[in-house]
């Protein structure tokens, strides 16, 4: 992931896309108290998931468009120098080209070993199972940015992984949560297949509720268009206070 033709494709730099923002309203109001059940996080597949995810997977989970569209929101978004953290990483972090070279520091947590070890846009990773341990292997205030991609469906303690990212950023630091419409249905959490996009969207702006210590969220639609792109790419911003 370093060169070539495809690659600046799927970065959004060689494209027939174009990148719009257009910005939504999160309008449902949740209770005081967490409204969930264990079964709102169970899953049709309840087995150990380092089973599941034991055999790399060296694919794209969502379109070129989406990948692109993404790429493009880290660029206009994530300052030079920053240290970022990708939770539930994988053998590619979506981050621009030149992010190696220009942020200050790029970690990751991941399920897979061998994906990880295939990320080179990570200066380092830690091998980690959110759903068994939701802490995070860093010291607190370590980053100024988290990131994470198509994945939060799967966490099955999401407000956990929430609290446990405000304390690894530094005040005013960022958590970007990225969604499209995609997912491995039997380890998708059970009311996430009840929803539509609107709605998850809502739901994961309740889990920052939840986990506290967050500015109000921003959320925007930031789907690619033209050039035959297809699947929504949506965006959570939450800022620590």
């Amino acid at each position: 992931r370093t060169s070539g033709f495809f690659l600046k494709r799927f970065t959004g730099d060689s494209t027939p896309f174009k990148f719009p923002q257009t910005p939504i309203r999160l309008i449902r109001e949740w209770p005081v108290e967490e409204p969930f059940s264990k079964r709102d996080f169970s899953r049709m597949d309840e087995s150990d998931d380092s089973s599941f995810y034991g055999v790399p997977r060296f694919v794209y989970h969502i379109d070129e468009s989406s990948v692109a569209a993404l790429t493009q929101y880290y660029r206009r978004t994530i300052p030079l120098k920053s240290d970022i953290l990708d939770i539930c990483s994988s053998w590619v972090s979506h981050y621009p080209l030149e992010f190696k070279q220009t942020m200050s520091r790029i970690s990751g947590t991941g399920m897979n070993n061998f994906e990880l070890r295939a990320n080179n846009q990570l200066s380092d990773f830690k091998d980690k199972n959110l759903n068994i341990d939701p802490q995070l292997p860093y010291e607190d205030g370590s980053f100024d940015i988290v990131t994470c991609v198509v994945s939060i469906d799967y966490l099955i303690n999401p407000i956990k992984v929430l609290k446990e990212a405000h304390r690894v950023l530094r005040p005013g630091g960022r958590v970007i949560i990225s969604q499209s419409n995609r997912c491995f249905p039997t380890k998708a959490i059970s009311m996430w297949l009840e929803m539509n996009d609107r709605q998850h969207l809502e739901l994961i702006n309740s889990y920052f509720q939840y986990a506290g210590g967050y500015k109000e969220r921003a959320a925007f639609d930031i789907s690619a268009k033209g050039g035959g792109a297809t699947d929504p790419m949506f965006i959570i911003d939450a800022q620590k206070m």
